[in-house]
């Protein structure tokens, strides 16, 4: 039970934060939303049996947030100078990067991130490879660097 409630108040105060709305109508709307949720997650474990117990290393999590907000930055910048320029310089491209994530959770986190930076779509995920469609040879050649995926399996440690 002070899983859920746990749960709930983080969801709450995410909620809070993200809309920045404190009239009486948007908190009980929030209020209303964060219960559902919880209702919905707890239903979830039991319906199907997995559970997915997040050890989480915080300083590590914060290192790594802080990194990738670095990254979506970066990667809307070099779409935008891209998508700005008289002629476009996009080499487009099917990319498959070795999933060095070990668990399940650690590589949906993965496909996320990707996904997440601009310019790079998380296209399918298995145990072994994600593959990515790329906007441009150096977003590519980016991911197979793999620093993004050691960084994330450093989450998992």
């Amino acid at each position: 039970m002070a899983r859920k409630i746990a749960f709930a108040g983080i969801l709450g105060t995410l909620w809070i934060l993200l809309s920045g709305h404190y009239s009486p109508l948007f908190v009980g709307l929030g209020v209303v939303s964060v219960a559902l949720v919880t209702l919905m997650v707890h239903r979830m474990n039991r319906a199907d049996g997995t559970r997915y117990e997040l050890r989480v290393r915080w300083l590590a999590f914060g290192r790594y947030v802080l990194w990738l907000f670095v990254q979506i930055v970066r990667a809307n910048v070099e779409v935008a100078r891209l998508a700005f320029r008289p002629r476009l310089e996009l080499s487009p491209r099917m990319v498959r990067v070795r999933a060095l994530p070990r668990t399940e959770l650690g590589r949906v986190i993965y496909g996320n991130s990707i996904t997440l930076t601009p310019g790079t779509v998380t296209v399918h995920l298995d145990d072994e490879e994600v593959e990515v469609h790329a906007l441009t040879r150096e977003s590519a050649a980016a991911l197979e660097s793999g620093a993004m995926g050691r960084r994330v399996a450093e989450l998992e440690r």
